[in-house]
């Protein structure tokens, strides 16, 4: 009987036991059923997201602009919400990056076709089954690149696990479509590294400093360890944590076969070595050429109506610009085939420029350590002055002038603009400016952090002198270098396109070369006493002069030029008209309106350094004037051109004039104000043209100079008129602004990479005749200088 029993239990747990198999092989196959639909609904796009299959052969890439220099140099990108990535392809990419990346998340990455499934069954068993958290993940290298293109951040566990599977079927579509090279090279492009370096090509750069085929294997190793966890493995806030890492990643590549036991040793044996370079716009070279290129190419046409009232003079001059130019207003007038407009901050263009970056790296060198040296004197000239950093001279400047200014600056700085939009009256937001605060403010030494009032930290940065200098080639018009400030990150305000100041006598010599035109000859005559002039009006005008030198005597307007004088400069214009004048100096280049009075001969207009340069071209290269030119060429992402720019030049001196003008500027270095050029520290030989300007009161400091190859210009002076040199030593344009020209000039012929040279000359006809009584040369001339001289004898 008890047999029996238990013989009806053991049947009972079989049938129990057999049904309960049943049912788990039924739950399979109705899991596998439905898995099967899913995967197959998925892949198809039924269920969550499967992007078309246009976009999974063409996925929407978004890469920043990059700027080259003339000379293959990248000088700095242009990116926004995407980040700075930069499209590196399979070839520019170290093999030591592919092989760490292959042996740390992907093992078998070569011989899958988008899903590991022996990772995914350790997974499974491991850590689901296990618990063990450190078994480590089952996604493939494409599947991570399925989730960095086309899945969004997922709200939960129960979102991730939903987007999973998606993933899957994305990588096997990704797999189908793309090689196993292409499939890495997205990948590198696409990961996020940090610090604005998004791409393998960027995060080389900012981490290393150097391209990313050039990346070492322990470097790779370094980025690669970044992977699993970019904030957790940053290699600048936590080097101990990431060279733990990047030796993990080592140990993978020596057990994948990739490194010998003995390199392996050696190689995570090294410490962490960064070159980092965080990426800002305002950092690296030419910060204020690559601002006014991205002002130039997303420029709007103008319509009167988007300029307030008294800025008229900048509608006029980018209706010029606009209908002149073809780089200005590049996105409106360049649309894409379809007709959209390209995006630089998205489409990966190459703008290849033509600054050339030694130049541009002398012209920055040669603009900060003149700046400093004139800095620490005007510091001196102040430092016990009550209305520092203004002149204390009443005459020129009043009490009541003076606070108006600083209210003004009180008003336009983000100080005040935040105030208003948080709705505080205007007491209120004063009195902030009284309030000690932590900021950094400038210095030539690096930036200061310090505690001091908004008040005097306006004061403080307005005591800074200002510059612009530009260097252009004066026959194809390519900028060379292009320096706006003293320094971008505190200084934005762009001295050579945007500022215009008063130029002094570097208005004359567009004078003396319509007197050349107008019949008059380097050898006439006139008396150099101070004279006087009525306008229409009866009102006197008697010019000054800064020196005394041959006061009285008859001299010849060679020796005027030379010497910069005023006096003959405006007996000169008195005999010319004042409204030619002003359309010969418009043919220059120059758009600012100018008045048509005797006094426009000593420079009172305000003119901008760029315009300047242009002009100034002229006498470099046979009266041609040739417009400034940013950019040879634009290519799209895969480097194809879209647009290329080509000079444009203007005759606007005749040949009749040409060389009477040339050999006198030619001896203003020579014999004249620029002569310091050919002393110490200087002691330059090279055949150099130029003209000194000096504002009155010293407020503006300039210096125009031309070789047979270059042409350059250099401005320096305050904030606002009323910020200078009490003394014309240190005030005038000899001082102030010639030296960086020296400086810079020396640099680029002391540079033998560079096709510049102190031996290039100017070509003069054989038969010239300044003084056009006949032919003055007896013999040949053994030197250009020597012929010049010789015409005047």
């Amino acid at each position: 009987m008890a047999t029996d029993n238990e013989n009806k239990k053991t049947e009972a747990r079989r049938r129990r036991t057999s049904k309960i198999i049943k049912w788990m092989w039924l739950a399979f196959a109705m899991f596998v059923v439905f898995a099967t639909i899913f995967f197959i609904m998925a892949y198809n796009g039924l269920v969550g997201y499967m992007p078309p299959v246009e976009e999974l052969k063409n996925p929407q890439d978004k890469f920043a602009s990059v700027i080259y220099s003339a000379d293959g140099k990248e000088l700095g990108r242009y990116f926004r919400n995407t980040g700075n990535r930069v499209y590196a392809d399979f070839e520019e990419i170290s093999p030591a990056v592919v092989d760490a990346l292959i042996a740390t998340e992907d093992a078998r990455f070569e011989s899958h076709s988008g899903i590991d499934v022996k990772a995914l069954a350790r997974v499974a068993f491991k850590t689901l089954l296990m618990g063990n958290r450190n078994a480590g993940g089952g996604s493939t290298i494409t599947q991570q690149l399925a989730k960095q293109l086309y899945t969004p951040p997922s709200d939960g566990m129960l979102s991730r696990a939903m987007q999973k599977p998606i993933e899957w079927m994305i990588a096997i579509k990704l797999e189908r479509f793309y090689s196993k090279e292409e499939i890495l090279k997205m990948y590198l492009n696409q990961f996020d590294f940090l610090y604005n370096a998004v791409g393998i090509k960027s995060a080389a750069k900012v981490y290393f400093n150097k391209d990313a085929s050039d990346l070492n294997i322990e470097e790779a190793a370094t980025l690669i360890g970044m992977v699993q966890n970019p904030s957790h493995f940053n290699p600048v806030r936590h080097p101990d944590r990431t060279r733990a890492r990047r030796n993990v990643v080592l140990d993978q590549m020596r057990k994948a076969g990739m490194l010998s036991q003995a390199e392996f040793d050696s190689i995570s044996a090294l410490p962490l070595k960064l070159d980092f370079h965080r990426v800002d716009h305002k950092e690296g070279l030419a910060p204020y050429f690559r601002e006014e290129l991205r002002r130039y190419l997303t420029a709007k046409r103008p319509f009167p109506a988007a300029y307030p009232s008294w800025d008229h003079q900048k509608y006029v001059d980018d209706s010029i610009a606009w209908e002149t130019n073809p780089l200005y207003g590049w996105v409106e007038k360049n649309p894409r085939p379809d007709g959209t407009k390209y995006d630089i901050y998205n489409d990966g263009l190459r703008f290849y420029s033509t600054i050339d970056s030694r130049m541009q790296s002398y012209a920055e060198q040669a603009v900060a350590e003149h700046m400093r040296s004139l800095q620490k004197q005007f510091f001196a000239e102040k430092r016990r002055s009550p209305t520092a950093p203004y002149t204390s001279n009443p005459a020129e400047l009043t009490a009541e002038t003076r606070r108006s200014l600083i209210n003004a600056a009180i008003r336009q700085s983000e100080r005040h603009r935040v105030g208003k939009v948080a709705g505080l009256s205007e007491d209120e937001i004063r009195s902030q400016f009284d309030n000690p605060v932590e900021m950094s403010v400038f210095s030539y030494d690096g930036p200061i952090d310090t505690v001091m009032t908004p008040l005097d930290s306006i004061l403080y940065t307005k005591s800074f002198l200002r510059t612009g200098f530009m260097s252009m080639d004066p026959r194809t018009g390519h900028v060379k270098a292009y320096v706006g400030g003293p320094d971008f990150r505190f200084f934005q305000y762009d001295m050579v396109s945007t500022g215009r100041r008063q130029i002094g006598s570097t208005v004359k010599p567009f004078l003396y070369t319509y007197a050349m035109e107008s019949d008059f000859t380097p050898c006439d005559e006139m008396l150099n006493e101070q004279p006087t002039f009525y306008d229409e009006n009866g009102r006197p005008w008697s010019p000054r002069n800064d020196g005394h030198a041959r006061e009285g005597e008859m001299v010849d307007l060679r020796w005027a030029l030379t010497n910069s004088n005023n006096w003959i400069s405006a007996r000169l214009m008195a005999q010319l008209s004042p409204a030619e004048l002003v359309k010969r100096m418009h043919s220059y280049g120059i758009t600012n309106s100018l008045p048509a009075v005797i006094s426009l001969c000593l420079g009172p207009c305000e003119v901008s350094v760029k315009e300047m340069v242009t002009a100034y071209s002229a006498f470099a290269n046979k009266g041609m004037r040739v417009d400034p030119m940013f950019v040879t060429a634009i290519a799209d992402s895969n480097g194809n051109i879209i647009s290329e720019f080509t000079p444009t030049q203007t005759e606007v001196i005749t040949e009749k004039g040409y060389y009477k003008i040339l050999s006198m500027l030619l001896n203003v270095v020579d014999s004249g104000t620029g002569n310091r050029l050919r002393r110490a520290p200087y002691n330059l030989t090279a055949q150099i043209g130029g003209k000194t300007g000096t504002t009155n009161f010293n407020a503006d400091g300039w210096f125009m100079s031309f070789t047979p190859d270059l042409v350059s210009g250099a401005w320096v002076g305050g904030e606002e008129r009323y910020i200078h040199f009490n003394n014309m030593a240190q005030g005038q344009g000899a001082a102030m602004a010639l030296p960086i020209f020296g400086k810079y000039i020396s640099k680029v012929f002391a540079d033998s990479t560079l096709p510049y040279s102190q031996s290039s000359r100017f070509e003069f006809p054989a038969d010239l005749d300044l003084c056009e009584g006949g032919n003055l040369f007896v013999e040949e001339p053994e030197s250009v200088e020597e012929a010049i001289s010789g015409a005047f004898d």
